[in-house]
């Protein structure tokens, strides 16, 4: 077969861009393709098994309305546009999340639609919830808190508070971070799923959570309700309450609901029970009414049936992914202790090291000191004991002078007189001459004394530092 005729065979096919909460993507699709064909594809791309709770949104003529699963997508009413846009979002939400949400990625989608839902205002959030929803949005896109790293301003490029919420507090960005960081700080050891799970379920109890609200009328002539649908059944509201519904009827106790033009009549299982009857203003948006009823309705009995072989096999590994990461985060938790404690350890040993070598620098200038002490006093005893000798040799000369005067007085008596008297000079010049000499010597005696003990001294310090330096040293 030509190339020519491969070519020809080849089937047509026209662009679509998907745009989920967190991406885009884009494919091409076949011209006979229906809906589900595109659906399934763009689940799989996804990694998503829990399809049921999902669709394909698109706008026309300014209507929100959600592609056919079971119809062309060509054929359907859809924007002529090259790619063709559709949005992927939920279309039904659980009635409890952590039940039934069991994929990560199913769990993720949702807690990006509702935080957006939320900070666009679509569901009412009084102040303090947003701040702790803020606090879980933090912690599952940074993870734990640090003072170190996370410094004051790194929320300043993140939306995390309703427009709402921020005019009516007269408080800076930098004040509305410090009340988001404190309960962040609390959120510690928390994991990204479990924070966005958090999240969920805290934002489940709003008012507004999951409803889609449509304008009706009692009669033909005004609207003046809105028709809520949720996973719970449907309400009726005032058109300007949107938070306590004047009636509701839940899904156990509808018989049917009936669609026809623009009229929608919901009849009660109690068949003695009056049958409600509203308009809508336009056929389209009373068919859209009339889907998401059905498609609500389907996973209100889904629920309270037995779980599907699919349903248990995802919840089985579900609990078992749960178990995994329990176990996973749980060694994280260790080894991240672990560090710390090492870098505490590091710290403590570098902080003793630094007080050892001021220490040995303390010990090392105590024996510089000493040694100068020790080399003065040494000194000073060579000095005295100059002296002493000094000292001893006058006495020595003064003796011989005594001895020789002594010679001299036998020549004459008036020699001798005078030999006397000046024997008597020099006997006291000489105990004077003695006793400076004794008490030099003792003055030696005590610098040679302080000179061992200077030495002594000298000794324990040399000792003193070769210690430390073995501490340090090992």
């Amino acid at each position: 077969m030509s190339i020519r005729g491969l070519k020809k065979k080849q089937p047509k096919t026209f662009k679509v861009k998907i745009i989920t909460v967190d991406a885009e993507m884009e494919f091409s699709c076949e011209m006979k393709w229906k809906g589900k064909d595109l659906f399934d594809l763009v689940c799989r791309a996804l990694g998503l098994r829990e399809t049921w709770f999902f669709g394909l949104q698109y706008t026309i003529k300014g209507m929100c309305t959600w592609l056919k699963m079971d119809k062309k997508v060509l054929d359907q009413e859809i924007p002529k546009e090259d790619p063709i846009s559709f949005h992927f979002l939920a279309k039904f939400y659980p009635e409890k999340v952590e039940e039934e949400l069991l994929q990560e990625i199913t769990q993720h989608l949702f807690f990006l639609q509702v935080k957006k839902q939320i900070l666009d205002e679509e569901i009412y959030c009084s102040p303090e919830a947003t701040v702790l929803l803020a606090s879980y949005a933090v912690q599952a896109k940074y993870g734990d808190y640090d003072p170190n790293f996370h410094e004051p301003g790194f929320l300043a490029h993140d939306e995390l508070l309703p427009k709402r919420v921020l005019r009516q507090y007269q408080l800076t960005a930098e004040m509305w971070e410090e009340k988001i960081t404190a309960w962040y700080a609390e959120h510690r050891g928390i994991a990204r799923d479990e924070a966005e799970m958090n999240y969920l379920k805290i934002a489940q109890d709003l008012e507004m959570y999951g409803v889609n609200y449509f304008p009706i009328a009692q009669n033909k002539n005004h609207t003046d309700l809105l028709l809520g649908v949720d996973a719970k059944g449907i309400h009726i509201y005032s058109i300007n309450n949107r938070f306590s519904p004047n009636k509701s009827f839940e899904w156990s106790s509808i018989r049917n609901i009936s669609c026809s033009e623009k009229e929608l009549t919901i009849k009660p299982l109690d068949k003695k029970a009056e049958v409600f009857k509203f308009f809508s203003s336009q056929l389209k948006v009373n068919k859209l009414i009339f889907q998401l009823c059905i498609g609500n309705h389907d996973l209100f009995m889904r629920r309270r049936k037995v779980d599907s072989i699919e349903i248990q096999q995802m919840k089985a590994q579900a609990r078992e992914e749960k178990a995994r990461k329990k176990m996973e985060n749980q060694r994280l938790a260790r080894e991240k202790q672990l560090r710390e404690e090492a870098e505490r350890a590091k710290e403590e040993l570098e902080r003793r090291l630094f007080q050892l070598e001021d220490e040995a620098r303390q010990a090392n200038e105590a024996l510089l000191r000493s040694q100068e002490a020790a080399e003065l006093l040494a000194e000073k005893a060579q000095i005295a004991e100059e002296e002493a000798k000094l000292l001893a040799q006058n006495a020595a000369e003064a003796e011989q002078e005594r001895q020789r005067l002594e010679i001299t007085a036998l020549k004459s008596k008036e020699e001798k007189r005078l030999m006397e008297q000046k024997m008597r000079e020099a006997e006291l010049i000489a105990v004077k001459l003695v006793k400076e000499s004794d008490r030099r010597a003792k003055e030696a005696e005590h610098l040679k004394q302080d000179l061992h003990e200077a030495r002594e001294a000298e000794r324990k310090a040399k000792q003193k530092l070769l210690d430390i330096t073995r501490l340090n040293y090992p």
